[in-house]
């Protein structure tokens, strides 16, 4: 057979008996088990003549020893074949067999055939090979502890009618799939007549076992090799060329014409008669010739390593079972009625809930997850956002630059950018800090507004009051005061409302991340987000409107605060102490001294003058008790209330009242499994009910 072949034999029975079990639970499909293959004088089983009888599926058969004589034959199906197929294959079988000859063995593999496939299916479509496995158990007195798998040998031309193209690609990874096992030994089995340098198999051993540390040679037919070209293969046995770690064996399969005699047939012993007595091939170690010796070669391999191995396969064990578990357990409870879909339903609630509540709080010690998912961390955002919005307003709010500018200490120190931000006239900066791609455009705003206040406010306010002034005496009509203010905090709009867009998308980007972290479902997040929607859009909404509405109640000039005439009384008090400032002189003893003669000239302004410096010093005093009354109106009305804290915040529409106000029809569709889920759920907990199984087997050895 010229093909690789991954070999374990052990002589341990006790570990054969768990390896079969363990191949039986289709363990070897997620954790990297002890394999064996070998040709027919390995096993001794009576293969049939027609190789396409054998070479269509892998094979697994198992010796054991003990007292009485049984054979039994059954079939082991493939992790991807369907559950009824499945039922189905596991249903065949042929026990309490005595014997087995070559004619018996022919037509169960015929039963074996039809039983897989293999042949035409009822679609009229071709089926060359199949992934399910034979499996052949044999058991008697005489029977060496041993385990082999023999799989479909890798070819390279398509046969009409036969095999495709699609058949080479798929048995070439059938066979490396058993040789990039790292537990197995490689059988590398070559023809001794054929050149060394053509086989496509060394190149894959070396591809797969680049150490050479379990990759055996064997060399076969070593009577048809011509007179003369013998030195090839002696060569290759005594290691002087293509040098092998685990070195080649050579093993002498029947003739044709021995064949034909198959009643009178010792096959060891004619192998044995030629290895003895046929030059140059008696001259070969005894321990490298010989069916015989490949067995007890491949018995010593295989038990060291086996044994060496078993610790990594319990470990992966209990990694993979861990890890379907927690997969397992991802997906939540069974829910296929509307109880479970409710119960499934409430407890994402609630956990979602619980965790807002952490969130909101900043109770960020209490749950990992807040140091894995920065997002979530939601009241550090709004407050950082907050802080934004208080400072841009301190520094960009205002469109005229009062008199003097603001104070520093009032807010906290002036950020470089914010700096550098305001002595340029024609720099625009943002209003958005937290954008990100949802469906919320519609109900977000997104502009820029000018950066630096401009320059000029004295001469501005001295137009506005020559083009509204009336008939006051000494004084200015009360309307000025609206006209000036709506020009002063003409950027509120813009800034306001790109921060409630923000503390929208820092909603959001919270309420989907932390649905993503407690339901991996995708599609039952989905069905929950579109549910959710229409509430958490008519809240997002209601943010929006509530800071247009404190911006509209804005635009009227009111307030009783006595921080009002507080302020107006620091400005007149900042005005007089400058212009007395610019007339004081030291009088030699570190006293500021102002002659009473220099006062009368320090107040001389007209009445024009008199009116427009304390329509600026109003106007100042009055926009810093309305900025940061504004400020927090928005902060705390449309920000706090409607998304984070409120009764009813965005952060609390998905609750277990929510849940219990969905009907029949929405259960099934946000939290109803689908076939794939389905599919996927009992995959799982079939290779979790194998993994528990195969965890009890190892738990002993």
């Amino acid at each position: 057979m010229d093909v690789a072949q991954a070999s374990h034999g052990l002589g341990d029975p006790r570990l054969l008996e768990i390896i079969d079990k363990l191949v039986e639970l289709n363990i070897g499909d997620s954790v990297a088990l002890p394999q064996s293959s070998v040709l027919e004088g390995l096993t001794g089983l009576p293969f049939p003549r027609d190789s396409a009888l054998c070479t269509r599926f892998a094979t697994q058969i198992t010796f054991r020893r003990a007292l009485s004589t049984a054979i039994h034959v059954s079939i082991i199906p493939d992790k991807s074949t369907s559950k009824e197929d499945a039922v189905r294959l596991k249903a065949w079988k042929k026990t309490g067999l005595r014997s087995l000859t070559r004619e018996d063995f022919s037509h169960i593999l015929e039963e074996v055939h039809r039983a897989m496939g293999i042949g035409v299916s009822s679609l009229g479509t071709q089926k060359s090979f199949s992934d399910d496995v034979l499996k052949i158990e044999v058991s008697g007195p005489d029977q060496q502890h041993l385990s082999v798998v023999d799989v479909p040998g890798i070819f390279r031309k398509v046969t009409e009618g036969v095999t495709t193209q699609l058949d080479i690609t798929n048995v070439r990874a059938m066979v490396e799939r058993y040789m990039e096992n790292s537990r197995s030994v490689i059988l590398a089995v070559i023809a001794a007549s054929v050149d060394i340098a053509n086989q496509e198999i060394l190149d894959i051993a070396q591809t797969y076992d680049p150490k050479g540390q379990r990759t055996l040679g064997v060399l076969t037919k070593p009577d048809l090799v011509d007179k003369g070209a013998e030195g090839n293969a002696l060569d290759l046995m005594r290691g002087t060329t293509h040098k092998l770690n685990l070195g080649w064996s050579m093993v002498k399969n029947p003739s044709q014409l021995e064949l034909k005699r198959e009643g009178e047939l010792d096959r060891h012993a004619l192998e044995q008669a030629f290895f003895k007595n046929q030059a140059p091939w008696s001259t070969l170690d005894k321990d490298r010739v010989g069916i015989h010796s490949l067995r007890l070669r491949l018995v010593e391999l295989l038990t060291e390593i086996v044994r060496r191995e078993f610790n990594h396969v319990r470990t992966d064990v209990m990694l993979n079972l861990q890890d379907c578990e927690r997969k397992l357990s991802a997906m939540g409870p069974h829910r296929e009625t509307r109880v479970q879909q409710h119960r499934y339903l409430l407890d994402l609630a609630t956990k979602f809930q619980g965790m807002t509540i952490q969130a909101s709080d900043a109770h960020y010690e209490h749950d990992d997850i807040f140091d894995v998912k920065p997002s979530l961390r939601l009241a550090t955002a709004v407050v950082d956002r907050n802080e934004s919005f208080s400072n841009d307003f301190w520094h960009h709010g205002h469109t005229m630059e009062f008199i003097h500018g603001p104070e520093p200490e009032e807010n906290g120190s002036i950020s470089e950018e914010a700096a550098a931000d305001s002595g340029n006239e024609d720099t625009m900066v943002k209003t958005r800090y937290h954008i990100v791609s949802n469906d919320l455009d519609d109900i977000l705003v997104n502009e820029q507004v000018r950066a630096a206040p401009e320059d000029g406010i004295m001469e501005w306010l001295e137009n506005v009051y020559r083009s509204s002034r009336g008939f006051e005496m000494g004084t200015f009509h009360a309307s000025l005061m609206p006209i000036m203010w709506k020009k002063q905090s003409g950027k509120w709009d813009k800034l306001a409302l790109g921060y409630a867009s923000d503390i929208v998308s820092i909603t959001h980007t919270y309420i989907c991340d932390l649905l993503k972290e407690i339901c991996e479902d995708d599609r039952v997040r989905g069905g929950l987000l579109s549910a959710l929607m229409d509430q958490l859009t008519e809240r997002y909404k209601r943010a929006m409107d509530q800071t247009r509405f404190i911006l509209l109640v804005e635009r009227t000039p009111m307030t009783t605060n006595h921080y009002f005439a507080d302020n107006l009384e620091k400005c007149n008090k900042q005005r007089t102490r400058s212009l007395v400032q610019e007339h004081a002189f030291d009088d030699g003893e570190n006293h500021d001294i102002v002659r009473l003669s220099d006062l009368d000239h320090m107040f001389s302004m007209s009445n024009e003058e008199n009116n427009v410096q304390r329509l600026h010093d109003i106007l100042k005093s009055y926009y810093k008790v309305a900025r940061k009354r504004f400020v927090d109106n928005v902060c705390m009305q449309a920000a706090d209330y409607h998304l984070i804290r409120g009764p009813d915040a965005a952060v609390k529409v998905f609750s277990p009242s929510f849940v219990s106000d969905l009907t029949p029809e929405q259960l099934e569709r946000i939290a109803g499994e689908d076939a794939v889920t389905k599919r996927k759920r009992a995959g799982l907990t079939r290779k979790v009910e194998n993994l528990k199984s195969a965890k009890s087997l190892l738990v002993a050895v």
